[in-house]
C-alpha cells in the first residue's frame, strides 16, 4: 500500500465507522483499494499517475464497471488523504449514509 492508502486504512480498519471495510479486494477484473461489501461502497486512492488522460480513461471504465455491479465509487488523491484526512473521512461517512 502507498503511504496514503496506509493512512486511510488506519481510519477504516477495525470497524471504526461501524462498517467493515476490506482492502485490496477483488471485484471482477479489478482490485478495489477499499470496499464495504455491505454498503456497496468502493473507495479509491489515486496517485499522480491517475492524472494522465490515458489513466483517467481507464479509471472511468473501472468506475463504470463497478457501478454496473451496484457499487458506488468515491475517489481521493493521495494528497487529500495525507493533508486533510478529516474531510476525507467526512465524505466517506456521508457516502455511507446515502
Amino acid at each position: 500500500m502507498t503511504s496514503a492508502e496506509e493512512r486511510l486504512w488506519q481510519e477504516l480498519r477495525g470497524n471504526k465507522l461501524g462498517v467493515h471495510f476490506r482492502r485490496q479486494h477483488v471485484i471482477g477484473m479489478y482490485i478495489a483499494d477499499f470496499v464495504s461489501l455491505k454498503n456497496l461502497l468502493v473507495i479509491e486512492v489515486d496517485g499522480d499517475y491517475h492524472q494522465t488522460p490515458e489513466q483517467q480513461q481507464k479509471d472511468q471504465y473501472r468506475t463504470e464497471y463497478l457501478q454496473s455491479k451496484g457499487y458506488r465509487v468515491i475517489r481521493f488523491t493521495n494528497q487529500q488523504v495525507l493533508s486533510d484526512i478529516e474531510s476525507v473521512m467526512s465524505r466517506i461517512i456521508r457516502s455511507l449514509i446515502v
